[in-house]
């Protein structure tokens, strides 16, 4: 618009002193009313933002799904700082009292962001640079972290081997199983929570699950896997017939060949959220909430939910048939039971303590 009026002028006969005036105020005030017309966000077209995120194939499926077709292709120059959580968390709590940081926008579970914003390291959110942030499911909104992602530990059985569905968190324990049951360390704190809920704890109270997990591991001899991988090969030898773990990843090996289904247990899933954050000293605060509210949107839920299996938080995604198994269904979603991450940040230490003194021995 600006261009167009400067051209035009240019092939006007030359105004008088007062017209040049009107004219000067007259292109003023039309551009001035063009660009409060819309939020800073959108009226940018460039810039730099640096992100921070995990390497592989999952900072791959966030370029394939959001940062390459919503940011780059608009001319936004994506940076990224690619690495463990630890390490990024270190680097943004060490930026927390500069003038100015490194990193605009930063993934993490909602534990880690939970634990960067006790910190007083992640800006609280401006909702009104986030329009799409209309559609988040109830209860997933924060005021420092937006969720990208979301799963719940549910139980994940070889279909082959169990034919009657599991219904609670109790079938871990069933005679049956036993020798067959297998649990994951990277996970391990879902599990004081899920046994929890069967001896009257809560999200808020563990206590009443390191019984049940006495019982579990005397009863059961459950076999103790380090990661997920590991976990699903195992269900695909037969070691093991009967599992927790999320839901993404019972959609993710069931479309991988391996022979498993996920059942919600009736205590309701324990919930997890994956997303992002804004560090306090972030350089690029604008284009941060522009990356967020094309994170919120229908095509890019239905890329990452089909490239991860994750379900997604919006309550518009849209997903299309193929995939629309890994998400949970409105009466499910009402029995997640969401994580209370100051109760699980103060206990984690002496959990993880007497899980591999207890559970992994």
């Amino acid at each position: 618009m600006g261009l167009l009026l400067n051209r035009n002028a240019l092939s006007q006969p030359r105004p008088n002193s007062e017209g040049r005036r009107e004219f000067i105020r007259g292109a003023g005030a039309l551009l001035g009313s063009s660009a409060l017309s819309a939020p800073l966000w959108a009226q940018q077209g460039g810039g730099e933002l640096l992100v921070s995120n995990w390497g592989g194939d999952w900072n791959n499926n966030v370029i394939n799904a959001l940062e390459q077709p919503e940011l780059e292709s608009k001319g936004i120059k994506i940076l990224r700082d690619l690495a463990a959580a630890p390490a990024r968390k270190t680097k943004i709590l060490a930026e927390r009292n500069l003038p100015r940081g490194s990193v605009d926008v930063a993934h993490f579970t909602d534990a880690d962001a939970f634990e960067l914003n006790q910190q007083g390291a992640l800006e609280t959110l401006d909702y009104s640079k986030i329009p799409n942030a209309k559609h988040l499911l109830p209860g997933v909104q924060t005021p420092y972290f937006v969720p990208f992602y979301i799963s719940g530990v549910v139980l994940i059985y070889n279909r082959n081997r169990i034919k009657a569905p599991p219904t609670s968190f109790a079938d871990l324990l069933n005679p049956e199983y036993a020798g067959k049951v297998g649990l994951i360390d990277q996970i391990y704190f879902n599990y004081f929570l899920a046994m929890g809920l069967l001896n009257g704890g809560s999200m808020s109270n563990a206590e009443p699950g390191l019984e049940k997990l006495r019982q579990l591991k005397k009863a059961m001899q459950p076999r103790i896997y380090p990661s997920h991988q590991q976990a699903a090969a195992a269900l695909t030898s037969e070691e093991i017939w009967i599992t927790a773990n999320y839901n993404a990843r019972a959609a993710q090996w069931k479309a991988d060949g391996i022979p498993v289904e996920a059942a919600f247990p009736k205590e309701g899933a324990i919930g997890f959220e994956g997303g992002v954050c804004i560090p306090k000293r972030a350089r690029n605060k604008d284009n941060a909430y522009r990356y967020i509210n094309a994170m919120l949107t229908p095509q890019v839920a239905q890329k990452i939910g089909k490239s991860t299996y994750y379900a997604v938080p919006i309550d518009n995604a849209n997903l299309p048939p193929e995939i629309q198994s890994i998400d949970f269904t409105p009466d499910q979603r009402k029995r997640i039971n969401r994580v209370d991450l100051a109760y699980t940040a103060t206990n984690q230490a002496a959990w993880l303590d007497w899980w591999n003194k207890e559970i992994k021995i």
